[in-house]
């Protein structure tokens, strides 16, 4: 452990462990050896001391007095959250002997893990657990809930994760926020369009509702949920019509061009304002904007992708910038992800090598309710870190009662009792990225990155890697690889020839400079990871694997004749589950919200500041209706995953389906549909 637990003042640079594409560099300031605050590190090239406010209060939350301190064991009913102190030699003991009993009676594939990325270090959230579950021979976990069908779909087009350097979008002229409330969830990338729209660029934003983002555009655009992809081919076929594409990077750097000019003819403005809610005039509008300015960047979130043809959708998008030839402007281009940039050695860190039965079978983390209740043979074990499933994951209802199943042993490694934790026959107390050595690389800035330990071990908490570490030496496996040290982890996975970027960032070198940016370069000119080595508008991959091969609107699935589409959107104090549960985040929060049209609550009898009871065949939640032009009619609008506290009724994702998107196997959240009225028993509360 570094020396910096031990000194007990002074500032010690550290970074956020959240999963949030800035990942900022940040300043901890501890006296009497305890941390009073986190500040932003100004000299971070990218997040430049500027921080938010979920981070500026964690202190509140590392010290919690609910936080948890040791080991518990449960001695009331599943749910209840009653709980008794045992030591960590007990929680070991009893974990691996139901483990053992059913690897001989079940099998090891009874046994799954489930996690996501709760911490964004490394080791922690993919490093020993990895080597030890391969090791066990447990189910597999698909960990698709945040971005997989959007990776997929941009792969197709552009071979990997790879987009312009946001550094560069201060030269932008036009920034395009395309589906992302990025004040709220990547607040540098708004910092940098700031900066931009002070040299004269423009700044739309198209999305289902006008948040924060929306409100600061000079131009925000209303559209209908999961029609992201009719639009862009709309403004394609205007592209093509009026004569504002680059034909020399069209034939240079595209495969497909010219079955994409006849492919479009089918999308005029007319047809896609029937189908987006756009009007035709605005179409043409954004079209022409696009066309005429450069450089123009398109900063692709991730709420078109949590629909059915959310693979499809981020695909579609990601041609735009190829028609203008944006990618071989500074400043122009696309960013959906960067983190092929920072690419390591998972092989070396996870060791997928310890997999004796290759044809192991997997579980899609979207679908843990079918799992636990519907499946052949069902989970029979579970094991739950860096996420919080009863909140987080698809029809809610379905996970909670596959909780509640008396053969499950399940066990929970958190800072705190979340929902899961009190289904939990063990719960485990997990240190904060604060106590950890790990690295960190950014799915959207160029920096790898290190945190040292700046705090104390809370109680006997212990972090992943040391908790995974004693179950493989109870389990008896002696590999060395389970002995291994943080360091000599970190040395092994940033150890990749593969990725020249990252050839000068080890862990000395991390350790002597905190962060350090990958030695990128321009796309273009130059050959992209895909068949062609070029960007594919036609892609025969698709083809072969059963998809359209030109970009393609495809219709949401119909699910039911319920009047709204519903979209669970993030909100402003909370990541996730994260923060739900500390008083000051939710203060400054306030409360859950729907956002309804005035039309539909006018219709329904609703005024705004009235809870409102909001329902389908999986559920139902209680919120306050927010009503107003916010939203476009026939959607409505939830923020934030709120704590399951008592007497409340406002898990939203009770409501979402845990079907699959079209590609990656990603969540569908925001295509289900709901129904909403006023709730008879309290109004404006």
């Amino acid at each position: 452990m570094s020396s910096y637990s031990n000194t007990h003042n002074g500032i010690f640079p550290s970074v956020c462990s959240l999963d949030c594409p800035d990942q900022c560099g940040l300043l901890v300031h501890k006296e009497n050896g305890r941390i009073v605050k986190i500040e932003g590190d100004p000299n971070h090239p990218v997040t430049k001391g500027n921080i938010c406010n979920k981070v500026r209060n964690m202190p509140a939350r590392l010290y919690d007095e609910k936080r948890l301190k040791y080991p518990l064991k449960r001695v009331g009913a599943k749910g209840d959250g009653r709980f008794e102190r045992i030591s960590w030699k007990e929680a070991i003991e009893t974990i691996t002997a139901r483990w053992q009993d059913l690897i001989k009676t079940e099998g090891p594939e009874s046994i799954l893990p489930y996690s996501f990325y709760g911490n964004m270090g490394r080791l922690n959230a993919e490093g020993m657990d990895r080597r030890f579950f391969h090791r066990l021979g447990a189910s597999r976990l698909d960990r698709t809930i945040c971005q997989s069908a959007g990776t997929v779909g941009y792969t197709y087009t552009m071979g990997g994760s790879f987009g312009i350097d946001p550094e560069d979008t201060i030269h932008s002229k036009l920034l395009i926020f395309w589906g992302i409330n990025a004040v709220s969830t990547n607040m540098h990338q708004v910092v940098l369009a700031q900066k931009a729209r002070k040299n004269g660029a423009k700044i739309i934003v198209i999305d289902v509702h006008k948040n924060q983002t929306g409100k600061m555009a000079d131009w925000f655009i209303p559209i209908k949920p999961g029609t992201d992809s009719a639009l862009a081919l709309g403004m394609i076929h205007v592209l093509f019509a009026e004569n504002m594409v680059d034909d020399h990077f069209l034939h240079k750097y595209t495969v497909g061009h010219e079955e994409l000019r006849d492919h479009v003819v089918q999308y005029d403005p007319a047809t896609v304002s029937a189908i987006t809610g756009v009007p035709i005039e605005d179409i043409y509008k954004l079209a022409r904007m696009y066309g005429h300015t450069s450089p123009s960047f398109i900063r692709i979130g991730n709420g078109p992708q949590h629909h059915d043809n959310g693979g499809m959708c981020i695909r579609t998008i990601s041609c735009l910038p190829a028609m203008t030839g944006q990618w071989l402007v500074k400043g122009g281009g696309a960013i959906k992800g960067n983190s092929g940039y920072l690419a390591f050695n998972t092989s070396a860190l996870q060791r997928p090598d310890f997999l004796e039965k290759k044809n192991t079978r997997t579980i899609n983390m979207n679908q843990l309710g079918y799992a636990l209740l519907e499946l052949e043979n069902p989970v029979k074990s579970l094991y739950v870190y860096g996420t919080n499933p009863a909140v987080v994951a698809p029809e809610g209802n379905k996970v909670k009662k596959g909780l509640q199943r008396d053969d499950l042993f399940l066990v929970v490694h958190d800072l705190f009792i979340t929902e899961t934790a009190k289904y939990a026959d063990i719960v485990l107390p997990a240190t904060s990225s604060y106590e950890n050595i790990d690295f960190y690389s950014s799915y959207w800035h160029h920096y790898m990155q290190i945190q040292q330990p700046v705090m104390e071990a809370h109680g006997e908490s212990k972090s992943n890697v040391e908790v995974f570490r004693l179950l493989a030496k109870a389990m008896g496996f002696d590999e060395p690889a389970f002995q291994e040290t943080e360091e000599v982890m970190i040395e092994k996975a940033l150890d990749f020839p593969a990725n020249p970027f990252i050839d000068e960032i080890n862990f000395e070198s991390l350790k002597k400079n905190q962060f350090i940016k990958a030695k990128i370069k321009p796309l273009f000119p130059g050959k992209l990871p895909t068949p062609s080595g070029k960007i594919e508008l036609y892609s025969q991959r698709m083809k072969d694997a059963g998809y359209p091969p030109l970009p393609t609107y495809i219709p949401l699935k119909d699910e039911s004749s319920l009047p709204f589409l519903f979209v669970p959107a993030p909100n402003h104090n909370f990541l996730n589950s994260t923060f739900s549960n500390n008083a000051k985040h939710v203060l400054f929060e306030k409360e859950p919200r729907l956002h309804m049209n005035i039309k539909d609550a006018k219709a329904a009898g609703i005024n705004d500041g009235d809870m409102v009871r909001v329902w389908n065949e999986r559920g139902e939640c209680e919120l306050k209706a927010a009503v107003g032009e916010l939203v476009l009619k026939g959607v409505v609008v939830s923020q934030g995953l709120w704590a399951d506290m008592p007497g409340t009724n406002q898990l939203v994702n009770s409501l979402t389906p845990d079907r699959l998107s079209d590609m990656g196997g990603g969540a569908v959240f925001f295509s289900g549909r709901v129904n909403v009225a006023k709730c008879q028993s309290t109004s404006k509360i």
